[in-house]
């Protein structure tokens, strides 16, 4: 699924029209991002959290080479998916 396809699903769900959908599509997008780059934790019921975390420096290979390179510790995000999506059978 592409961002496309999850236009098509809100303009049906809520009957707006096309640019009031990517509007909303938008909206929740940037609303996600903005609180992940202030590092708070995204919690969506029945669907799952999204949360930034620290990651350790480390040591990695360039695969072409095989030479160490030493890599920088950052943060990432981390998607942990709730009850309800992890048992979808």
């Amino acid at each position: 699924m592409i961002k496309a396809d999850l236009v098509e699903k809100v303009m049906d769900a809520a009957e707006l029209k096309k640019p009031e959908a990517i509007e909303a599509v938008n909206a929740l997008l940037d609303g996600i991002k903005e609180a992940l780059i202030k590092g708070d934790r995204i919690e969506l019921r029945g669907f799952g959290v999204f949360q930034v975390k620290d990651r350790k420096r480390g040591i990695g290979r360039n695969p072409k080479t095989g030479r160490e390179v030493e890599i920088p510790p950052g943060k990432t995000i981390r998607f942990k998916p709730g009850k309800d999506l992890r048992n979808l059978n």
